[in-house]
């Protein structure tokens, strides 16, 4: 299995007033091997988003490499693709030309590609709603779009950042079995920042856990179940008793 992204002795710190700096990461090294789905928890303000906008090039690191498919890359944007809590929708667009929206800024929005992008829709449950409005649809669906544009942006390598954590726990439900659906189908590499801990352990081959400010190493957590999955899975015994741990290991980083 080749390395989709490897990060090597990352350094990155943030200018805070008057010029003093945050260290964010020291000297940070891990690897993520193509095709696995690895989810990212840790406490709020552990460097999480820190870590995504690093590897989407929106920050530059202040030491150390970052590898793409063994290239140390330096403009990723257009190497990886993006979704967020917030769907990202453009409201006056409709559906096809939101999902279609990295084909047309690329100019590669033909006949062809449309016909392309409906069969796409099509297969993710949004058949006949190419012409509605981002207003119309579910929250469900709304994510289903956003994930369809990351896709579309042809990237190997997804940036998902807490995409179902705005929606209401039996379309997230849904949701996580649908994209694990999606991704058992595509073979892309996912990268999942979560703060729901049983969210982590359903949807991840291996899942890394900020544990420390400036941060140096992520624990790294196997998880013990088969593929594929199914919402009967939360009740085996090595699922329940490695996400009590977690839990305890999380709130014990946890400062009030």
């Amino acid at each position: 299995m080749t390395d989709s992204l490897v990060f090597e002795d990352v350094t990155f710190s943030y200018r805070g007033s008057g010029g003093k700096k945050a260290q964010i990461l020291s000297q940070l090294s891990f690897t993520i091997k193509a095709g696995e789905f690895v989810s990212v928890i840790g406490p709020s303000g552990s460097g999480k988003s820190t870590l995504f906008r690093l590897i989407s090039g929106l920050e530059t690191q202040d030491e150390g490499k970052i590898f793409m498919n063994g290239e140390a890359v330096q403009n990723r944007l257009g190497h990886i693709g993006y979704m967020s809590q917030k769907d990202g929708l453009l409201p006056w667009l409709t559906v096809l030309e939101n999902a279609a929206l990295p084909l047309t800024l690329k100019r590669l929005y033909g006949k062809k590609a449309q016909k392309d992008v409906i069969e796409q829709l099509e297969r993710f449950g949004l058949k006949g709603f190419e012409s509605s409005y981002p207003h119309e649809l579910s929250g469900g669906m709304r994510q289903r779009v956003s994930f369809l544009r990351a896709l579309l942006s042809g990237s190997e390598l997804l940036l998902l950042d807490e995409p179902f954590s705005a929606l209401d726990a039996v379309t997230k439900m849904v949701m996580q079995e649908w994209l694990l659906e999606q991704w058992a189908a595509m073979k892309k590499t996912i990268l999942f920042i979560t703060h729901d801990v049983e969210e982590a352990l359903f949807l991840s081959d291996r899942i890394l856990v900020f544990s420390e400010s400036p941060v140096n190493h992520l624990e790294e957590i196997v998880v013990p179940l088969t593929r594929p999955r199914t919402v009967a899975d939360l009740k085996d015994p090595a699922f329940t008793g490695l996400k009590e741990k977690l839990l305890m290991d999380l709130k014990k980083m946890v400062s009030i």
